[in-house]
């Protein structure tokens, strides 16, 4: 892909500007981040595993922050990711720290971030109309789904539609769903198929052209758990008698805990 486009790099020196002057940048109005997506001659083996020689060449994404961007505490956890692509499909490899891996969710297109997950938010054309959406948590289970419009502007979200040709793979560097150790985190592979994204890239090609720029974000989600009975369980704030609210990070933060923001995601 090479994704950047002249205007992209213009927001990148814009928002170095802003930070060389000591701002803190506002998620609502900064410059969204970019990616530089490298075309690779060799697809990476989808097994959740980035040691593929061909991952050790592509860069990694900046370090998520919280959604709200700079003015939340900066997340306890570190997550990253990386891209790439050929004439078949988008790459994503992404790369989640956590002492205590779990997950819960088993049937396909349940609604994952109920469980911590990862999630890859795509416009191709960046218009905030007919952008895709695909969540996955450690069990390797999928959510993939389309919105015609933000919920903002009424969606609605196809929760049928699923990423023709999708493969995933998870790899759990520890153990899963075992509070007895402590584990080192999960990493997870995607291969996006250009045939399925191109269904709604508007007037964007699929695969892209050099200089091509598609809109995309990436979240994480993480809850606040406790052990009981040898097992997870969701720390319930007393205030409330609920769970107490996940934590959301994000690569290009959103100034609002709200991923569909299509105008504040970043450039790839």
């Amino acid at each position: 892909m090479r994704i950047v486009t002249a205007v992209a790099l213009a927001l990148l020196l814009f928002a170095a500007a802003g930070a060389a002057a000591g701002a803190a940048a506002d998620p609502a109005t900064a410059a969204p981040l970019a990616y530089d997506c490298p075309r690779v001659a060799e697809a990476p083996a989808i097994d959740g595993r980035l040691d593929d020689t061909v991952w050790a060449a592509v860069a990694w994404t900046a370090d998520f922050v919280d959604i709200e961007g700079e003015a939340r505490p900066a997340p306890a956890l570190r997550t990253r990711a990386k891209l790439a692509w050929d004439d078949d499909a988008l790459y994503v490899a992404a790369e989640l720290e956590d002492p205590h891996v779990w997950a819960t969710l088993r049937e396909r297109d349940s609604v994952i971030y109920h469980d911590d997950d990862f999630e890859i938010f795509i416009d191709p054309d960046g218009d905030g109309e007919l952008y895709y959406e695909l969540e996955i948590n450690a069990l390797g289970t999928e959510w993939d789904l389309l919105l015609v419009r933000t919920y903002i502007d009424g969606g609605p979200a196809i929760n049928g539609w699923d990423i023709a040709g999708l493969r995933t793979a998870v790899h759990i560097d520890g153990t899963l769903n075992d509070p007895s150790d402590s584990d080192r985190g999960w990493t997870v592979e995607m291969a996006l198929p250009w045939a399925t994204l191109r269904e709604c890239a508007g007037g964007m090609s699929a695969p892209p052209h050099h200089g091509d720029a598609w809109r995309l974000n990436f979240s994480r989600v993480d809850w606040r758990m406790r052990v009981e009975d040898g097992g997870y369980v969701k720390e319930i704030d007393p205030e409330t008698g609920r769970p107490h609210p996940e934590s959301n990070w994000a690569w290009s933060p959103q100034g609002a805990i709200n991923m569909h923001l299509p105008e504040r995601w970043g450039y790839l």
